[in-house]
């Protein structure tokens, strides 16, 4: 497929988004059962905002993917069968989430509202958290079911993908969230360090299990089922036109195939391998962790645009049979 850098910012964008928020809920739950240091209302109300604007880049990022921007409210209208309706719905449901949640640290809205078993105490920002928690995990799900529910692309239609949009995305947004610590001094990076790389090698793990099953997929079409002609030998001669065409555009990626292994390799350190390093550098040292944790971040979201760009440009579309000699 041709990489589109609207969806590909798109989803990089709004899971490192996602993966913040979660860090955030999560540092405060912790804080309110005393497993860790409570998080002021400052550094969640400022960390919101952070994450509110990673998923509004993503959102904007998206609209130059439509045709008729005019119309994208259209795409809502099909949420009983369409994944990326139910992206829609939920995109905006989850960023009303984290709007209020920051909104309610900012202004200190935040009254007890009673206890729960062990005496543990009910916030409105728990409440708003946890249905922002669970909001960012269903988006997560949404956005990859849209290519995990492909069947004919059989290098997407596998589990595997809505584990990595959802681990790497969590991984980025962790990586964010230590960076984000370290800057503003609180006592939470070695944690948010901690989860982070444990998301990261973990979305090692699954990535490469992605990779080593793309691998053995043996194809299902064959320029026969491709053209819909059953005879044994089939040679193409012609394309049938003299220039390019819709089908030549957004179903190929146009690369070499040293261009594809050399972009494999290129994900694989920058998403996963030298911000985990970076990360165990941070909690190792006594040195200010900032620099490096934000270098971390940055490194891991470059690396995770390109792991994006070899997701798409990886999936080979049947139509490619009959152009991609071509093409």
């Amino acid at each position: 497929m041709h990489p589109a850098f609207s969806v590909i910012f798109l989803t990089t964008l709004i899971g490192a988004g996602q993966g913040l928020f979660l860090a955030l809920f999560g540092a405060e739950w912790l804080g309110l059962l005393g497993v860790l240091p409570a998080p002021g209302s400052d550094f969640l109300a400022l960390g919101s905002l952070l994450a509110l604007v990673f998923l509004v880049l993503g959102l904007v990022a998206s609209f130059f993917h439509l045709g008729r921007p005019e119309r994208a409210w259209r795409t809502a209208t099909k949420w009983r069968t369409s994944w990326l309706s139910r992206e829609v719905i939920v995109l905006p449901m989850f960023m009303g989430v984290v709007f209020l949640y920051g909104v309610v640290h900012w202004l200190g809205i935040n009254p007890l509202l009673g206890t729960v078993a062990g005496g543990y105490p009910v916030h409105p920002s728990i409440l708003l958290g946890a249905l922002g928690a669970l909001l960012a995990i269903v988006l997560y799900v949404t956005t990859a079911m849209i290519y995990a529910c492909m069947k004919f692309l059989q290098e997407w239609h596998s589990p595997l993908t809505v584990i990595n949009y959802t681990v790497l995305g969590a991984a980025s947004g962790f990586t964010l969230a230590a960076a984000y610590a370290a800057w503003a001094g609180v006592a939470l990076v070695h944690f948010l360090a901690t989860v982070a790389i444990v998301l990261t090698l973990l979305g090692l793990a699954t990535r490469i299990a992605s990779l080593m099953r793309n691998s053995r997929i043996k194809a299902k079409s064959t320029l026969q089922t491709a053209i819909g002609v059953k005879h044994p030998k089939i040679q193409q001669k012609a394309q049938g036109f003299m220039g390019g065409s819709f089908n030549t555009r957004e179903f190929f990626h146009h690369m070499s195939a040293a261009f594809l292994r050399a972009m494999k390799w290129i994900f694989l350190l920058g998403a996963f391998v030298i911000p985990a390093i970076l990360l165990v550098i941070a909690l190792a040292t006594r040195m200010d962790p900032v620099g490096v944790l934000i270098a971390a971040f940055v490194i891991q979201y470059l690396g995770l645009v390109a792991e994006r760009w070899f997701f798409f440009a990886q999936a080979n579309h049947p139509q490619n049979l009959y152009y991609q000699s071509v093409a």
